[in-house]
């Protein structure tokens, strides 16, 4: 399906390329209108992309949703910020009660406004209050990321939530390419690129076995 020109992505548009339903794009709706409000006061995503949010925010994190494997019983979205991807997904796969999701946000301002949004939208998502780096020891069937960290520090950073079978998915944009080279220093992993449906210039990277060869050092931000 061709998508719709930039000005014109709406929560129409936005509904016919994710397939939802009518009342999964009401709740989503009253997401968008929250964080317009709360935004107003705080800096919880780029003014200018409020302008495309459905398609910036919304549509960039859908687009994940159908790479969750099926037997994934539980996600951990990292730097989750005003909840892309973690909150959508968390929307998106409501249906999958078995499901634990797991959001890490460090700033007190965007964990009250991801409190806000999950009890206005009745989802139950565990959003942790606390750095990444500060994170006990935890496996995770899939690990997810947006804007958080370039992928050598990332995957670092993934450790603590990595098992034999963990996958990650991480959205990342036109510097993907030289992220993977400095990463490849350090690790060994299974990569498989998808073309991002919401950036020409962005991809998904799934990374499967993930080890490392040589441990990076990481400093504190």
């Amino acid at each position: 399906m061709p998508q719709p020109a930039e000005t014109d992505f709406g929560p129409n548009e936005f509904a016919a390329l994710a397939g939802v339903s009518r009342e999964t794009l009401l709740r989503l709706k009253a997401y968008a209108g929250m964080l317009a409000e709360w935004s107003s006061r705080q800096n919880l995503v780029s003014r200018a992309s409020l302008n495309q949010v459905w398609r910036r925010h919304f549509w960039d994190s859908a687009q994940l949703a159908p790479l969750i494997p099926p037997a994934a019983r539980s996600v951990v979205d990292l730097g989750s910020g005003a909840g892309f991807p973690g909150l959508v997904l968390a929307e998106l796969l409501r249906n999958r009660a078995d499901l634990k999701i797991v959001l890490y946000e460090a700033t007190q301002k965007k964990c009250r406004f991801l409190e806000a949004v999950a009890a206005k939208l009745k989802l139950s998502p565990e959003i942790r209050c606390t750095r990444i780096e500060d994170a006990s020891a935890e496996p995770f069937d899939v690990v997810t990321a947006r804007a958080c960290k370039p992928l050598p520090e990332l995957l670092a950073y993934t450790q603590a939530f990595w098992a034999p079978d963990t996958v990650g998915l991480f959205l990342k944009g036109q510097n993907v390419g030289p992220e993977l080279t400095e990463a490849h220093k350090s690790w060994r992993m299974l990569v498989q690129r998808h073309p991002s449906r919401s950036d020409p210039a962005g991809v998904v990277l799934e990374v499967r076995e993930l080890r490392r060869v040589s441990k990076p050092s990481l400093g504190r931000s």
